[in-house]
């Protein structure tokens, strides 16, 4: 069965706007250096409107995904909401740019488009401030048919399952998935996400999920154990494929009764933040394409390492001569 899309997702659309600063604007601004902070609608128009230099860019989990994939050679298409600001227009614009069709367009909204205010300090360090807004405000109402309908892979964030209308928004869109004969899947995106609503997303695995995608802190936060082997069993057991990402360490695969082990080969990361943007990338591309799963898990970790080597959550280079070099065809 042919689809329009090969994969479409859901996710927090965030423009990341990136700012370089000094150490004294930090202490000034009273920005905690090297972490991620969740910030108010005041908080974040006053450092937005702070930052002397801006560079500007879609960004969010399952959208930096999309955008690998789509940049692979797939039709890829993202659902999420964005204001009908400069911001939310231009994220659009860009995400298309990108290659990645934006599915919901931008609308008035009582909240702005989402951002996160990142202040690169000349160390190198990132210090990101993100404020939600409208993104986090996902329902089913954003979910278009034609859309979810006809997608081969479905890919949820699992950030947007924090709220009733996303877990809403999740259900319909698997359903529409599946009708189509696609595959839903989601990456559980945080070990705190998973302890709010642990029933939620175990039934979620197990009702609708073909595929999940998580890290090990977040597979042993969903089954409330330390024995990873434990809580991935229990995950396979209800799920036609679990992924497991080790921070470095060789990344799980588990299909049945089949379990496979793709080696990492480690390099000192430029820039983390979007390496499992990018394995997801490079798996659903993978899986998209028609590869075997291990090949998949190979195209992901082959991803995921060229974006660490440089700033930024998306890729720099063409992830398809990493393939070839790797005597992986894409």
């Amino acid at each position: 069965m042919s689809h329009r899309y090969a994969v479409a997702g859901i996710g927090n659309a965030i423009v990341d706007v990136l700012s370089p600063v000094d150490d004294h604007f930090l202490d000034l601004m009273g920005i905690e250096k090297g972490i991620m902070q969740l910030v108010e609608r005041d908080r974040a128009e006053l450092l937005y409107a702070a930052m002397k230099e801006r560079t500007e860019a879609p960004g969010g989990s399952v959208a930096n995904s999309l955008a690998g994939v789509g940049r692979l050679g797939l039709k890829t298409a993202f659902m999420g909401r964005v204001r009908d600001d400069s911001l939310g227009k231009g994220y659009a614009s860009a995400m298309s740019d990108w290659g990645t069709d934006f599915a919901v367009d931008p609308a008035p909204a009582d909240l702005p488009t989402s951002r996160s205010m990142i202040f690169v300090s000349p160390d190198g360090e990132r210090s990101m401030n993100t404020y939600l807004g409208v993104s986090a405000e996902v329902g089913p109402e954003h979910v278009p048919e034609e859309v979810a309908g006809d997608c081969a892979y479905l890919f949820l964030e699992g950030y947007l399952f924090d709220k009733d209308p996303g877990k809403a928004a999740f259900l319909k869109a698997a359903e529409l998935c599946h009708k189509a004969g696609g595959k839903a899947g989601i990456a559980l995106s945080d070990p705190f996400c998973v302890n709010r609503h642990r029933a939620d997303f175990k039934g979620l695995i197990a009702g609708q999920m073909d595929y999940v995608i998580g890290n090990v802190h977040e597979w042993c936060a969903l089954y409330e154990t330390e024995d990873l082997d434990a809580a991935l069993a229990e995950a396979a057991a209800v799920c036609e494929t679990v992924i497991c990402t080790r921070s470095g360490e060789s990344v799980w695969l588990i299909r049945g009764s089949e379990k496979i082990e793709v080696p990492v080969n480690k390099v000192v990361p430029v820039d983390a933040t979007g390496a499992g943007d990018q394995f997801a990338a490079g798996l659903l591309y993978g899986l998209a394409a028609g590869r075997d799963l291990a090949t998949a898990g190979k195209m992901g970790v082959l991803a995921a390492a060229e974006v660490i080597q440089h700033m930024g959550a998306r890729p720099q280079t063409d992830v398809a001569d990493v393939f070839r070099a790797a005597g992986i065809a894409a």
